[in-house]
């Protein structure tokens, strides 16, 4: 099923796509007739109700773009609108026909509703990630106080397992936000730490305490020779804990 997020992220592409093909439009003018009936859809309510959901702030600006100033005496080029356009008004003045205001005054005005969009756009996403990352945090922080109960509970393998969980996903989602590709299809903590690293999200030290928490993990995870102690665990589920709030 589409979200209404889904939905408004797919009706934001189409205006923004459709407004870049306006542009031009508006520019060269060679084909007026449909350029007239795209231009009037793509201003519609549809746009309207996005703006007002999404940035209500830029309403007004964006309305002001498109109609005629109410208390106008006279049309000049400052004052032309998209709506004087779609008029197809060409104001001159004197004997001679000397230019005053047309068709291209129309173009800043379009061009600043397009750029308004584009900011709804910017808001939207921004947005939806810093909801994604109030989801994750909680999420997070739910995990580690299971690992903590499975430790008090002296399930010292399990607790630390999953408090290693919670640190790889963590230090995934860090490299996506800073668009660190890793090319393994499983990457590890070790391998998350190392390109955080090599692109300077994290320092030397930082390094060093992540890659102390990842052999932790790999004890509780990998080696069945040796038990893990109750302090190396609690001191890995402080780490995570730790690390998840200062390393993004």
């Amino acid at each position: 099923m589409i979200s209404n997020l889904d939905r408004y992220r797919k009706d934001l592409d189409a205006l923004i796509a459709t407004g870049e093909r306006l542009e031009m439009s508006i520019q060269s003018e060679s084909i007026p007739e449909q350029f007239h009936q795209a231009l009037a859809k793509a201003i519609g309510g549809k746009a309207k109700a996005l703006i007002k959901q999404l940035l209500p702030d830029r309403l007004a600006d964006f309305v002001r773009h498109y109609e005629k100033p109410k208390h106008r005496k006279d049309i000049t080029y400052e004052n032309y609108r998209i709506e004087d356009f779609l008029q197809g008004l060409h104001i001159t003045r004197g004997w001679d026909k000397q230019k005053v205001a047309g068709p291209d005054a129309a173009i800043p005005h379009f061009q600043q509703q397009l750029a308004i969009l584009n900011g709804v756009k910017q808001c939207f996403e921004s947005s939806l990630f810093d909801n994604r990352q109030l989801v994750q945090a909680d999420l997070f922080d739910s995990e580690l106080k299971a690992a903590k109960e499975l430790a008090k509970q002296k399930f010292t393998r399990a607790a630390g397992a999953l408090a290693g969980v919670v640190l790889e996903r963590h230090l995934g989602e860090v490299c996506e936000k800073h668009n660190l590709r890793i090319a393994k299809k499983a990457p590890t903590i070790s391998d998350y730490n190392n390109s955080l690293k090599e692109a300077e999200v994290i320092d030397v030290t930082q390094w060093r305490f992540i890659q102390h928490l990842a052999d932790i993990r790999n004890l509780c995870d990998h080696d069945k020779r040796t038990e893990p102690t109750a302090a190396q665990v609690d001191d890995m589920i402080a780490g995570v804990a730790k690390t998840i709030k200062t390393v993004f």
